[in-house]
């Protein structure tokens, strides 16, 4: 039998092998084999608000590195509103059973928050500095060995989007690191499951780290139409014109080679028109929440109804015919959260 890597022993070490069997512990195929049905989670009921007309009912299977064992007080996505970033990160987080939940002790953790241009946060146009620093946070109280934050911005050099945003002085303090995503790092990349996109080169680090939180920040797209979890792995690509093309089944192909640990949407200040890079605060609403799944597809499902998304956006239609998640809001078990209670 072939070693595990360090991310599938890490794995394995935070989920029980014992509980899951040998399967689960058993190296992943070079060519991931066609996604098992999951049990239906709970029933929550979800206002009209909350539910997109075109939803189909979906129940597709996380892949196992990405679906961590799930108690069943726990929530499938958790929404905490009317608090502060951290506040609002930590209680989304408890909902879901804890970060150690989803980062094992000793893992190599990279945050990949949106820090596509120099603008400070107030704008909206990069993730919120104190949801960025809480992630650090609560990836070290849960034992992780190293946490690092990076993005790879079109708008200016890496080193003063960093410092412009805010997010390098909150993550620094926290203690994590910031990196530079240098381009010999990026490596061409089979993308098996992929439908449109075969191929792209991705960032050696996040394809090698042993837990990934995607950590955007909900805003408008003048292409996309909304920049959210699928829509930020654009950042951990070095050529990211060719995708714009069909950009919805492409975006799918790509989570499905870079699949997140946890996506947590930052919705604190919302950019609701001329994104991805905004520039007018009467662009900007404050909202105060916090959205955090294990499944990407349901995180975005849902933060598109904050913007009153009539219908389902084209990444997360494909990536749930695709089996990365699931986009049934009503027969999920949805917490909401009031963290000013």
């Amino acid at each position: 039998m072939k070693h595990l890597t360090r991310r599938e022993f890490l794995r394995c070490a935070a989920i029980g092998a014992g509980a899951l069997g040998v399967a689960a512990c058993s190296p992943r195929p070079a060519t991931p084999a066609a996604p098992q049905p999951i049990p239906t989670a709970t029933q929550t009921p979800v206002s009209a608000a909350h539910a997109s007309p075109s939803h189909t009912p979906i129940a597709p299977s996380l892949e196992p590195s990405t679906q961590p064992s799930m108690a069943q007080s726990d929530a499938y996505l958790a929404v905490a509103r009317h608090g502060d970033p951290e506040t609002l990160t930590r209680r989304a987080l408890a909902a879901l059973g804890g970060m150690q939940r989803f980062v094992p002790h000793g893992a190599r953790v990279i945050i990949k928050p949106n820090i596509c241009t120099a603008r400070s946060y107030e704008y909206a146009a990069t993730t919120n500095p104190w949801v960025v620093a809480a992630l650090v946070k609560l990836c070290l109280e849960a034992g992780a060995a190293r946490v690092q934050v990076m993005d790879y911005p079109f708008g200016g050099p890496a080193e003063q989007v960093y410092a412009v945003s805010g997010i390098e002085e909150q993550v620094r303090a926290s203690g994590g690191e910031m990196v530079v995503m240098t381009k010999f790092k990026f490596v061409d990349t089979d993308i098996p499951q992929g439908q449109s996109l075969k191929r792209a080169a991705i960032y050696d680090d996040i394809l090698k780290a042993d837990v990934i939180i995607n950590a955007p920040i909900a805003k408008n797209h003048g292409l996309a139409g909304l920049t959210l979890g699928m829509k930020n792995l654009m950042g951990v690509i070095r050529d990211r014109p060719p995708l714009h093309w069909n950009l919805g089944q492409n975006l799918a192909d790509l989570t499905s080679r870079v699949r997140p640990t946890l996506t947590v949407i930052d919705a604190v200040r919302m950019l609701m028109a001329n994104g991805p890079t905004g520039g007018n605060l009467n662009d900007v609403k404050q909202a105060d929440t916090v959205i955090a799944s294990a499944d990407i597809v349901a995180a975005d499902a849902y933060a598109s109804t904050l913007f009153g998304w009539q219908e389902t956006l084209p990444y997360v239609q494909a990536g749930a015919a695709m089996g990365l998640g699931r986009s049934d809001l009503e027969n999920l078990k949805i917490e909401e959260i009031n963290a000013a209670a």
